[in-house]
C-alpha cells in the first residue's frame, strides 16, 4: 500500500511523517526504513528506524530510484514499511510523480511493504486515483 502526505512546501508534512514513523515502530514486528535527502532528522527518529540519506547514492532519475528501492528490499526480507520524505527530490520524478506512485504500488504489492510518502504536491496536482492514497493533505 502507498500512502501520501501532501501539501505545499513548508506546511509541516515532515513533522507528521516523523510522528507517524515513531508511533509505528512500536506496533510492527518488522523493520522500518526512512529515506530522506539528508541526515537532518536523524535524532528525531527512533533508533530502531534505519535512516538512509539518498543523496549519498548518485541517483539521477526515477528509474534509478526504483532500482535503489528494490535493492533495499532485496537485502531486508523483514522490511514492513518504508517512509520517504522529500519524495520529489529524492526520487527525481517531479514530472512523472503519478507514474512513480503507480510503480511503487506494484512494488508494495509484490514485496508486501508499505510506502508512506511525503511530497510537495497539492490535491490539484494529482489525479482522482492518486487522491485515494492521500492520508493527510496540508
Amino acid at each position: 500500500m502507498v500512502q501520501l502526505i501532501i501539501g505545499e512546501k513548508g506546511k509541516g508534512k515532515t513533522k507528521h511523517l516523523l510522528e507517524k514513523v515513531n508511533s509505528e515502530i512500536q506496533k510492527i514486528s518488522g523493520n522500518i526504513v526512512y529515506l530522506d535527502k539528508s541526515t537532518k532528522h536523524m535524532y528525531e527518529l527512533n533508533n530502531k528506524v534505519r535512516l538512509i540519506d539518498v543523496s549519498d547514492y548518485f541517483i539521477d532519475n526515477y528509474s534509478e530510484f526504483i532500482g535503489f528501492i528494490l535493492g533495499i528490499l532485496s537485502q531486508d526480507h523483514d522490511l514492513e514499511q518504508m517512509y520517504i520524505d522529500s519524495f520529489l527530490i529524492v526520487s527525481k520524478c517531479d514530472k512523472d510523480f503519478e507514474y512513480c506512485i503507480d510503480k511503487l504500488e506494484k512494488v508494495s504489492e509484490a514485496f508486501k511493504t508499505d510506502f508512506i510518502i511525503c511530497a510537495s504536491v497539492t490535491e490539484d496536482d494529482i489525479s482522482a486515483e492518486t487522491k485515494k492514497k492521500v492520508i493527510l493533505s496540508l
